[in-house]
Formats: C-alpha cells, sequence, structure tokens
C-alpha cells in the first residue's frame, strides 16, 4: 500500500512541473516595426518596453501598442507575432498618419494665418502628429488669451489628406444691456464701454474700461454678467450699475503763512442732471476772499467737445510786492473775470488733445501801505482789462484705469493777449509743462516698518515729478500776468510771488509714502526761479521738506512744512500740489 501511494504522488508532482513547463511564454527572438516611411524604426522603438532575449509578455505588449500610438505619428498600430528560431518574433505594424502639406484657417479676423503660424510646431512637409498639434492648438488659445481674447475657441479640426483645416471661433458682443441706472444717463455710461456691439470681446480692454466706469466717482458698484446672443458666436453682456449720491457740500478752514485764516463753502456736484457735467459754486472768506461759479462738461474724444463756462471775483488782501525779489510794500488786490473753453482729441490720437478757452479779467489795485524806504512801485501802473486766448495742447498718456496717478502728461501752453473786447494789453505768453509718476511696490523692503496692507497695488509708492519753463514775447509783461514763483504751489520755502518776471523755470519732485489707509507722507524738493532775466542752468531757488496727506471724506487734505531761503513754512490746503 504505501509503495502505491509513493507512485501517486511522484506522477502528481510531475504532471504539475510539466504544466508549469508547458505554460511558460516563449523567449522574444527579435522585435521590429513595420509600415513607417518617414517615422524612424529606432525612434519608434524607444517608446517599447519589449526587448529581444526577454520572456514575452502579453500586458507589455498591449502597454507597448498604447505608447506607439501616443507618439501621434500614427492612425493605427497593430502588433503581430510569428515563430522564430529562437522563439517568437514580434511586429509591430503602424500607419503613418499623412505628411502635412498645408494648415489653413477660418474664421480667424484678429490675427492673419502667418501670425498664427508663427506659434505653431506643425510645418508642411512633416508627418502630421496629433500630439504636437494638440499643443499647437493650446498654444494658438494662449496666444489670443493672452492679448485678452479669453473667449476665443477652437471650434474643428479637420484633415484631407495632407491638409488641416482649422476653424476658429472668436466670439462677438451682442447687445450692450446697461441697467440700476435711474439718474445718470444711459449713453453716458456706454460712452465710457468703448467696445460695441459686433466687436470681439477683448477681457482687458473691457476690464479697463469697467475701471474707468467705476472711477467716475457715479457709483458704488458696479457688476457685469454674460447671457447668450442671437447666435452661438455672440453674448450679450449685462452691467449692472448702483448709484451714489454724487453732490457734495464742502467746508473748509486754512491757515496760510501770507494770507492767515480762511474759509469756505462750496457747492459741487460731479454728475449734474444725470448728464456728466460738473456743476460748481462757492466762496472762501478771509484775507483771501472769492466768490466763483463754474459748469463744464470733462468728458472728450475725437468725437465729443469737451467745454466749460464760469465766472469769479476774488479781494486779495495784504500781499506783499517784491521788486529784484525785496519786499517793497503791502496791497489789495481785486480781479473779476469770466471764461468759456472748448476742446476735442485728435481724431487720429486720442492721447493728443486741444483746449481753447477764451478769458476775460478786470484787475485792480488798491490800500498799498507799509513800503519800505524808497520802495519800487511797478505794480499799480498795471491794472486794468485783460483779454487773452488760451491754447492748451496736450499729450496724455496717464492710465486712466488705475486709483492714482501712472504714467506722463506733456502740456504746451499758448496764452495771446488782444487789445480787443476792452482789453487793454498785448503780449503772448508760451510755456511747456511734463509731468511723470511712477507708482513701484516696496513691501519686501520696508514691510517691517511701513504698514503692508497701506503698501498695496490700489495704493502704491509713487515717484511723482513735474516741471515747467516759460517765457514771453515782450519782457515788461503786466503784473497780473507775470510768472509768479514762490507759495504752497511752486516754491515752497518762499513766500508768495517771491519771484516774479517774463520767464520762468520750476521743478518739484515729491515721494508719496502710504502709511496706513488714510495717511501718507511726503517728502519734496522744489528748485525754480522766475524773472525778466534769468539763467536756467545756476544760481536757481531750491527748498525741501516733507509733508502728511490725509484722505477724508471732504477730500485730500494737504499739510507742507518747507525749509528754504527765507524762513521754514507751513502750508494747509486740499489736494496734491500737482
Amino acid at each position: 500500500m504505501s509503495k502505491k501511494i509513493i507512485t501517486v504522488l511522484l506522477l502528481f508532482s510531475l504532471s504539475i512541473i510539466c504544466n508549469s513547463a508547458l505554460a511558460e511564454e516563449p523567449v522574444v527572438d527579435f522585435v521590429e516595426i513595420k509600415g513607417n516611411t518617414n517615422v524612424n524604426s529606432d525612434y519608434i522603438l524607444g517608446a517599447v518596453e519589449t526587448k529581444a532575449d526577454t520572456l514575452l509578455d502579453r500586458e507589455k505588449l498591449q502597454h507597448d501598442i498604447e505608447s506607439i500610438y501616443e507618439l501621434g505619428f500614427f492612425s493605427t498600430v497593430d502588433m503581430e507575432l510569428s515563430q522564430a528560431y529562437n522563439g517568437v518574433g514580434v511586429t509591430f505594424v503602424v500607419n503613418e498618419n499623412p505628411v502635412v502639406d498645408s494648415i489653413s484657417f477660418s474664421g480667424n479676423t484678429v490675427y492673419k494665418d502667418e501670425e498664427l503660424m508663427e506659434v505653431v510646431f506643425t510645418q508642411p512637409g512633416a508627418v502630421f502628429n496629433r500630439i504636437f498639434f494638440r499643443n499647437d492648438l493650446d498654444r494658438i488659445n494662449e496666444k489670443y488669451a493672452n492679448d485678452g481674447y479669453v473667449m476665443v475657441r477652437i471650434a474643428d479640426v479637420s484633415i484631407s489628406g495632407g491638409n488641416i483645416y482649422v476653424k476658429i471661433i472668436e466670439p462677438r458682443i451682442g447687445d450692450i444691456i446697461i441697467q440700476g441706472n435711474k439718474k445718470t444717463k444711459t449713453k453716458i455710461i456706454s460712452r465710457e464701454i468703448k467696445l460695441k456691439k459686433g466687436d470681439i470681446f477683448n477681457a482687458t480692454a473691457f476690464r479697463y474700461q469697467l475701471g474707468k466706469l467705476n472711477n467716475l466717482g457715479y457709483f458704488d458698484d458696479v457688476n457685469v454678467g454674460f447671457e447668450p446672443g442671437d447666435t452661438q458666436e455672440t453674448s450679450d453682456i449685462v452691467i449692472s450699475v448702483n448709484e451714489k449720491k454724487t453732490s457734495s457740500i464742502g467746508f473748509n478752514v486754512g491757515y496760510g503763512s501770507d494770507g492767515g485764516f480762511s474759509g469756505g463753502i462750496t457747492y459741487r456736484d460731479i454728475n449734474w442732471n444725470g448728464l456728466g457735467h460738473v456743476a460748481e459754486i462757492g466762496f472762501e472768506l478771509g484775507s483771501n476772499e472769492q466768490y466763483w461759479l463754474s459748469y463744464s462738461s470733462p468728458y472728450m474724444d475725437k468725437y465729443t467737445y469737451g467745454w466749460k463756462v464760469g465766472a469769479y471775483r476774488r479781494f486779495l488782501e495784504e500781499r506783499y510786492y517784491y521788486y529784484n525779489r525785496q519786499k517793497q510794500f503791502e496791497y489789495d488786490e481785486t480781479t473779476k473775470g469770466i471764461f468759456a473753453g472748448v476742446g476735442k482729441k485728435f481724431g487720429g490720437n486720442e492721447n493728443f488733445s486741444w483746449f481753447l478757452t477764451l478769458d476775460w479779467k478786470d484787475v485792480a489795485y488798491d490800500n498799498r501801505k507799509n513800503e519800505i524806504p524808497g520802495y519800487y512801485d511797478d505794480l499799480f501802473i498795471w491794472e486794468g482789462k485783460n483779454f487773452t486766448t488760451d491754447l492748451t495742447l496736450s499729450y496724455n498718456i496717464m492710465d486712466e484705469y488705475t486709483q492714482y496717478p501712472k504714467g506722463f502728461v506733456s502740456d504746451i501752453f499758448l496764452s495771446k493777449a488782444y487789445s480787443m473786447l476792452g482789453g487793454e494789453f498785448e503780449y503772448l505768453k508760451y510755456w511747456l509743462q511734463l509731468r511723470y509718476y511712477l507708482p513701484f511696490q516696496l513691501k519686501e523692503l520696508v514691510g517691517d516698518l511701513i504698514d503692508i496692507d497701506a503698501l498695496s497695488d490700489e495704493k502704491p509708492i509713487i515717484l511723482a515729478t513735474r516741471f515747467r519753463i516759460g517765457a514771453s514775447s515782450i519782457s515788461d509783461l503786466p503784473a497780473f500776468a507775470r510768472y509768479s514763483l514762490g507759495g504752497e504751489n511752486t516754491l515752497r520755502g518762499y513766500n508768495n510771488r517771491t519771484f516774479e518776471g517774463s520767464k520762468m523755470v520750476l521743478g518739484n519732485v515729491e515721494l508719496r509714502v502710504p502709511i496706513q489707509s488714510m495717511f501718507s507722507i511726503v517728502g519734496f524738493y522744489d528748485i525754480g526761479d522766475a524773472g525778466d532775466d534769468i539763467d536756467y542752468y545756476s544760481d536757481l531757488k531750491s527748498d525741501y521738506g516733507i509733508g502728511l496727506r490725509v484722505n477724508t471724506p471732504l477730500g485730500n487734505i494737504r499739510l507742507d512744512y518747507a525749509f528754504g531761503g527765507d524762513e521754514n513754512r507751513f502750508y494747509f490746503g486740499f489736494g496734491e500740489m500737482f
């Protein structure tokens, strides 16, 4: 019995060994590629894991087929096994894509075919590669998106022989729907949106235009939505606005080293009757007594004229008159006038604009007192009526869509006085003004010293500069028409009108640093001179100082302390100096 059991166990073990030997895969004798004409076999085999002199692995073979297909050069990939001397031969059979003869686009209007081909890797003469061309399409989409055309899409790609046809859809703007405005006229809102029905939607341009709409000061909030248009290739834009109060009454109290205390009331509406017009009336009492009324339409483009009209009366009490930069006496000055102006942007380039103003004024001097011994008076002889046409030519590349100044402005001024309409003087004044504003961030350098939240993209540090230079056709200008430097708006370290004459040069530099959402500190330097005979390159007068800006609901309050040639001086006012 025991011998029989042993025999059975031996036969069972032998059966297991034989079955294992029969189930083992054969050895791969060779691996080759067939069907390829233009794609190198070695390149294809580089994607294959199956190698000669290894056991055949059917899962690996399936993976190899997928890897060859993922190379992108073939429309189909198959595999054949054949009996070989040392085992089995593996042949991958490929069907190459056609050689590209041409690539053409349809539906593209933003870019020409040649411009799109600059970002396309696939070129005529190469075997079409499905993977490469998918990346080409991604680069085309990226080109559109980088320029703001984020809604553009590839609608279809078709291949006929070696010809590739790409259909592009550039979505157009349908209707632009404006809602929520009760006071503001719809046309006043829509004129800020330069994209019109039928235009290709550009997100960058549209974002800038919305920024400008927000900066008008008419709205608490502006929201945008998109709805399907009349066709699949159009989208309607829905702009919803939430209006805010645009009229305000301002109260101000000020103190100047020259003028003493002053105060007044101003009523202003920046969107009068919903037309985008600015109406202002106000008065100020004290040593600088003023009354004014103005009405203007500041918006202008190559189709729309901007304009302004107004009247004013000023009484300046106990002013100082200087001759050869020496104080001669005190006096009072009364000026009353009216003005009207109109302007427009040039059609060819809206960065350029012109504005022509007619100005009529009557100036009188009286109450001369506190004369120094041997004083000189060439002031009182110049009182009278003056009529001028003032032309301003501007080149403005300021960023209109930021809430802070950024960019460059240059202005050329021409002021011609005529002996007509009651005018008593004839002269020509001309001057140039350049302003440049450079915002930048210093979060990494000063984050531990200054409130990091204040140094944001919305409130950056700004380097502000201004340069003026002017002259006139005659050296003996009327006193009220002379270039004048000194005081809170020119040379802060000197008395008002310390330097006067028919020529002028002035430079101002300010570094405006936010320290908190409501406060900024300013370091400044002023340099310049005015007179009938000045040296533009030497002997210029200068001052420096520090200031504080306080952002209040009534506007930006300006406090400056200047160290100058006469004495240290303190100034109080509203708004930036330039």
